[in-house]
């Protein structure tokens, strides 16, 4: 029986037997930057050590992971806390999703210190203080670290860090095509993924489709891979008034710190006029059809999403690539200068090992490309100079 999108995602991703839920979890179908390199948790790493600053050292300082997976991330957080090396939990064979391709590596970069190097020492260590919380519907892992907490909704009352990475690409959505009289939902059978027209959007998702969905050119190779797509292409609107919602429920979890997003998306002038749904299973992008065996993902209206977000915060949210937020943070992908190859040749190829790593992570048309958005919450932004240098040059976006 085909019923809409939003219902079928979650019943797919979410249900008893759910993609996200049951199995081996999502690093076993595709890679993020997390799994790519250890580089993106020494990044968050170093942020959390400025962001504690910021907030003159809270006990406890908390760090929020939203749609953990298996704990991947906070499990190499809470080991670079407690001073050792970060390890990466996969072994770089998983391709990444589409406009995401991984780096394979295992090792960590460096920088020269800079501005961002510089906090003041805490009083009492950060490793004493923080709070490790994974959000996640699936069963605690087995090898999950103790101090980490596994919980199935966000805590409240958060001061600290709270991160979201890939999380709202799959926060079920409706979809809807562009009829002769006017925007009609999207409807699916959950068994084939064939699709058929339904009844015509509610008032509060054409709302949304005016604002922030307006008419799009037709652009080559933008149709979806749906099993249902008509042979004609037509416009389709993934309604991303769902994930709005999420994400200010999730800002509205947080009394003092930063909330930070990390995915792929588009912005109001660049929508597709095909939408962005696909699947992925065992490491292929495969048609979304939404039986609870594959992934389904679409991207992420940022600034839509942003927008949400800043007006539960009551701050300006900053926008910005991946490229330039891990640069920020220390990642830059600069070549070794070559007098270290000769002065101290492991050491060299170390550091270019490390170089290579984090230039998969910055390339712009690979992970590089992806998003941060960085939503303060009662943190005035001068505190925290990883907000300002996001904003530098043209590719940062201030709400």
């Amino acid at each position: 029986m085909s019923m809409r999108w939003r219902d079928a995602m979650r019943q797919a991703l979410y249900g008893p037997e759910g993609f996200f839920v049951s199995g081996a979890g999502p690093a076993a179908h595709f890679r993020t930057s997390v799994h790519a390199s250890p580089i993106f948790a020494s990044a968050l790493l170093r942020l959390i050590h400025h962001l504690d600053a910021a907030l003159d050292f809270p006990e406890p300082f908390h760090v929020v992971d939203v749609g953990a997976g298996r704990g991947e991330l906070l499990g190499a957080l809470a080991v670079g806390v407690a001073g050792e090396p970060a390890r990466s939990g996969r072994s770089g064979l998983i391709p990444a999703r589409a406009g995401s391709p991984a780096a394979g590596t295992t090792t960590a970069a460096a920088r020269p210190p800079g501005v961002l190097d510089q906090s003041p020492s805490a009083p009492v260590p950060l490793a004493r203080r923080v709070r490790f919380t994974a959000v996640e519907l699936a069963p605690r892992p087995e090898h999950l670290p103790d101090q980490i907490t596994w919980t199935a909704e966000i805590p409240t009352a958060i001061t600290g860090l709270l991160l979201a990475t890939e999380w709202l690409d799959n926060v079920p959505l409706d979809l809807a095509t562009h009829a002769d009289d006017g925007w009609r939902y999207l409807l699916v059978d959950p068994t084939t993924g064939a699709e058929t027209t339904g009844e015509r959007i509610s008032p509060a998702d054409l709302d949304w489709l005016t604002t922030w969905w307006p008419p799009q050119p037709e652009r080559d190779g933008s149709i979806p891979a749906t099993s249902g797509c008509p042979e004609t292409p037509t416009e389709r609107a993934e309604i991303g008034r769902t994930r709005d919602e999420a994400w200010a429920d999730a800002v509205g979890h947080v009394d003092r710190g930063l909330v930070v997003t990390v995915d792929y998306g588009h912005l109001r002038e660049e929508r597709p006029f095909g939408g962005t749904l696909t699947g992925y299973r065992g490491g292929r992008q495969v048609p979304p059809v939404p039986d609870g065996s594959c992934d389904v993902t679409a991207h992420v209206a940022m600034d839509s999403v942003a927008s949400a977000g800043e007006r539960v915060a009551r701050c300006a949210y900053v926008l910005a690539a991946q490229r330039k937020a891990l640069r920020a943070l220390g990642a830059d992908g600069g070549r070794p200068p070559l007098s270290l190859a000769s002065s101290d040749p492991a050491r060299y190829l170390r550091a270019l090992a490390s170089t290579s790593a984090a230039a998969e992570l910055t390339d712009p048309a690979g992970l590089g490309g992806h998003w941060w958005l960085c939503q303060p919450v009662g943190l005035p932004a001068d505190r925290l100079p990883f907000l300002a240098t996001l904003t530098e040059n043209t590719d940062g976006v201030r709400g």
